[in-house]
């Protein structure tokens, strides 16, 4: 995404409370991975969507903001046994998820049943929930009932799934009241015009 297309974007944006959705939704996340007590930040997708895009731009987000915190643990439904230690974490992380861990679910359809289930297990053990999702509310697999704060992609914004975690990745690494998310829009350009800085992912 070149800076011509980000500033269509902007102008495209202006006024429809998708930006500010966002931003809401990106300040509940870094509220929760700041917070006092707070655990890691887990990052799980769906069997056919793991968000390594996301993880990545994620943890280049740490750095850049002095928030480690927002650097993720990514589950993965199928580890392979030779994967490296930070891709082998399955989702049994899930299951040990407690009070001060948060859980950012990203799927851009519907969860599996599977995954619902240990996602609900999380927010009874005390995990915040997080959800960033393309389902439409009400259907199976939503998310709705069980996150603490969602983003429905599909149903907020006409816009494509990868652009929502780039701003809410970009969002969230911004103190509160600091500047408009239009101002942290314009910023992203540069970053989008760019693959992630980190290489491990």
């Amino acid at each position: 995404m070149d800076v011509v297309r980000v500033s269509a974007l902007r102008e495209r944006l202006a006024g429809t409370g998708w930006l500010e959705a966002v931003g809401g939704f990106a300040g509940s996340l870094r509220r929760s991975v700041e917070r006092r007590g707070a655990g890691e930040l887990l990052l799980v997708g769906t069997e056919a969507y793991e968000p390594w895009h996301l993880a990545a731009h994620l943890e280049d987000e740490a750095a850049w903001s002095a928030v480690p915190r927002l650097a993720p643990t990514l589950l993965r439904h199928r580890p392979p046994p030779a994967a490296p230690a930070h891709l082998a974490h399955g989702l049994r992380r899930l299951t040990e998820a407690r009070r001060g861990a948060t859980v950012l679910v990203v799927a851009p359809a519907a969860v599996g049943a599977p995954l619902l289930e240990r996602v609900r297990d999380a927010r009874r053990h005390g995990a915040t929930v997080l959800a960033l999702d393309g389902a439409a509310p009400g259907a199976p697999g939503d998310l709705g009932g069980i996150a603490h704060e969602r983003l429905a992609v599909g149903t907020a914004a006409e816009e494509p799934f990868d652009l929502a975690q780039h701003l809410v990745t970009a969002a969230a690494g911004q103190p509160a009241g600091r500047r408009s998310a239009l101002d942290r829009l314009a910023e992203l350009a540069g970053r989008l015009t760019s693959a992630p800085s980190l290489s491990r992912w």
